[in-house]
C-alpha cells in the first residue's frame, strides 16, 4: 500500500526484494508473489527479474534455500541488486524480521546498514507486538539507523481494549502510525 500511495503522490520510485523464497514454480519459473506485487503496487515497468532477482522454491530462508538448491546467495550480491537511479526513491522489502538471515552472511539488519536507507518497521497490530517493535527500534538504533517510522498494520480485527499504538508512544519518540495516508505524510 506505501509504494502505491507513493506513486499516486508522483513520487519516482524504484522497489527492490533481492530475494524471495517460497516462491510458486509455474511453467515459467519461480514466481516472486511478494516481489510481484510490490512491482504492481509501485507501477513499475522495471522486469521482475530486476526487482527480485534471487528466487527459492523452499519457503525457508532466502540463504537455506540458496544452500538447499546448491546456490551461494551473499550480502554483496543482495546489495549489489539494491542499486538505484539517483534520480528516484528506493523501496527495499526484506524477508522475515529485522534479525532475519537474507544472505550466507548477513541479516537484513546487515543490509540495511549497508544500504544505508532510513527504516520503516512493519509490524502486526496484535499482542506482542509492543515488545517485537522496542527490541527492533534499539537494534536499528545500535546500528545508527534511522527509523522514519513504525507501521502497525491490523491484518485483522484486534480487541477494542488493545491499544498498541498508544503504548508505543508511550515508549519511543518514532512515529507510531497505523493508515497508510499518515505514514505517506511522514515519508514526504
Amino acid at each position: 500500500h506505501t509504494a502505491k500511495a507513493l506513486r499516486q503522490r508522483g513520487v519516482k520510485l524504484q522497489v527492490r526484494k533481492p530475494a524471495e523464497s517460497g516462491c510458486l514454480m509455474t511453467a515459467s519459473g519461480l514466481l516472486p508473489r511478494d516481489a510481484q506485487a510490490l512491482r504492481a503496487a509501485s507501477g513499475s515497468t522495471e522486469p521482475l527479474e530486476r526487482i527480485c532477482p534471487y528466487r527459492f522454491q523452499a519457503a525457508v530462508s532466502p540463504p537455506r534455500a540458496a544452500e538447499l538448491e546448491g546456490r551461494s546467495l551473499t550480502l554483496a550480491m543482495l546489495i549489489e541488486a539494491c542499486q538505484r537511479s539517483p534520480d528516484h526513491w528506493l523501496m527495499v522489502e526484506g524477508a522475515g524480521g529485522f534479525y532475519s538471515p537474507i544472505a550466507e552472511d548477513g541479516v537484513n539488519a546487515d543490509l540495511a546498514a549497508a544500504l544505508s536507507l532510513p527504516l520503516l518497521i512493519v509490524a502486526p497490530d496484535r499482542l506482542g507486538v509492543i515488545n517485537q517493535v522496542l527490541l527492533t527500534l534499539e537494534a536499528a538504533r545500535r546500528r545508527g539507523l534511522e527509523v522514519k517510522a513504525v507501521f502497525l498494520n491490523r491484518m485483522k480485527p484486534v480487541p477494542a481494549e488493545l491499544d498498541n499504538a498508544g503504548e508505543l508512544r508511550q515508549w519511543t519518540r518514532t512515529p507510531v502510525v497505523r493508515s497508510v495516508n499518515q505514514l505517506i505524510e511522514l515519508l514526504l
